[in-house]
């Protein structure tokens, strides 16, 4: 039976959200020190991350709280709370999808297009021009190009995949697009593998996620002449807290700008299944991938305009987890809304991130605009964390939070502000190791 006190700090707790800000919610209330006893005896039998496992400075006892302030163990009842994870670089070391089209590259798995221009609606006539010339004619449509063989074929794509660039310098997509729901050469992978079926797709991620697991720690690959990493890893930190959240009651899913297949050909790995990995959605066509792109929210395009990146992952998130539908899905949703914690690593995950109301998860890579809102910590429930394999030396100087951090609709830089309009300034970079 709870304590009477254990009670009042449960319905302070509660209080404290309802009476959250817009943007993020407020900070719990640090317990008496009379209940400091009751709290302790009330989360003994709780899901408890692993203490064998480390974590930078105190970002252990801060996940452990949050779990335990929305948990099971909370006593609030209500709708099981959410968690959301980024997966490359934030629950895996490394970019499954770099490593499925490399092993796709090696194993001749892409088929020529009728036209490299309509890959993608943003595709430059020069960059069409640079790859019809590198991966020649003699294939026919449809069939599979020799990019194990043809090395020209395979940089020219390598090239595009990492740089939005030809091997000549020449600049792969132009047009207009919104900065912060998309970007072509993310949305141009599954229109890569258009005229094959997710399921062949997921077949590929799966033989190379067997080539990257047992691949050594700090392994490169060459694919054509580009190299890359070679090796991926689960981190045991993220597979711990995952495992934990979900005993502790926690809905938890994958938002993902892979392609979902690719995505779904790991996810399994911590626990999660296909209902709960959301990646970038292709269009099909009589069982087939084809070049389009489901959208998000009140967005009709389907060339690629609204993928799970940036304010998208927030649309899908509200869509697909909320029920939110057209314009209101890229809202920021109320707190009861929103997700208890986000994980990511990258300027493409904040907007989710910020909008967690308990914990916000940042596995830092020296990504601007999301290292300036976990070290402004304005709601005192950020969690910077260095990488867990092969962690980024700190950044020299400052983030330039006050000028250029932030990334404009239109991809321009500009200052981030905080959810009172408020300017974050500069700050230095500690979360390292």
């Amino acid at each position: 039976m709870r304590t009477k006190h254990a009670l009042v700090a449960s319905l302070a707790a509660a209080s404290a959200l309802a009476a959250a800000v817009p943007a993020t919610a407020a900070p719990a209330p640090a317990a008496a020190p009379g209940n400091a006893a009751a709290a302790r005896s009330a989360h003994t039998n709780c899901p408890q991350l692993d203490k064998n496992l480390t974590w930078f400075g105190d970002n252990r006892h801060k996940l452990q709280r949050m779990i335990d302030e929305r948990g099971r163990c909370s006593g609030h009842g209500g709708p099981r709370p959410v968690a959301a994870f980024d997966w490359d670089n934030t629950v895996v070391k490394n970019d499954v999808t770099d490593a499925t089209l490399a092993w796709a590259l090696k194993h001749d798995k892409i088929l020529r297009p009728a036209s490299w221009r309509a890959t993608s609606k943003w595709m430059t006539p020069a960059a069409a021009r640079d790859l019809t010339r590198a991966c020649g004619t003699s294939v026919p449509v449809g069939k599979p190009l020799h990019t194990s063989r043809n090395t020209a074929c395979t940089d020219e794509i390598m090239e595009i995949r990492a740089e939005s660039r030809t091997m000549s310098g020449k600049a792969a997509f132009s047009g207009e697009w919104n900065h912060r729901r998309t970007v072509p050469s993310y949305a141009w992978i599954p229109q890569l593998f258009a005229g094959q079926r997710p399921a062949a797709l997921t077949s590929y991620a799966k033989q190379a996620r067997s080539e990257a697991l047992a691949a050594p720690i700090g392994s490169t690959q060459t694919v054509g002449t580009h190299k890359i990493a070679g090796y991926v890893r689960y981190y045991d930190q993220q597979k711990d807290l995952i495992r934990t959240l979900k005993a502790a009651g926690f809905d938890v899913y994958i938002v993902s700008a892979s392609s979902e297949p690719i995505a779904q050909a790991w996810s399994g790995g911590v626990g999660l299944d296909r209902k709960h990995t959301i990646g970038i959605r292709s269009l099909t066509s009589h069982g087939k991938m084809t070049t389009g792109i489901r959208a998000c929210g009140d967005v009709k395009g389907t060339g690629g305009d609204a993928i799970p990146f940036m304010d998208g992952k927030r649309c899908w998130i509200n869509q697909e987890i909320f029920k939110k539908k057209g314009a209101e899905a890229w809202r920021l949703q109320d707190p009861a809304h929103r997700i208890a914690l986000g994980g990511g690593d990258a300027n493409t995950d904040v907007t989710f991130v910020n909008d967690a109301t308990g914990a916000h998860l940042a596995i830092n890579r020296n990504q601007g605009e999301l290292m300036c809102r976990a070290y402004d910590d304005a709601d005192h429930r950020w969690v910077a964390q260095p990488m867990f394999i092969d962690p980024m030396p700190a950044k020299s100087g400052t983030y330039p939070c006050s000028t250029t951090a932030y990334v404009n609709t239109d991809g321009t830089g500009g200052p981030v502000r905080r959810a009172d309009g408020t300017v974050v300034p500069d700050q230095h970079d500690h979360a390292h190791l």
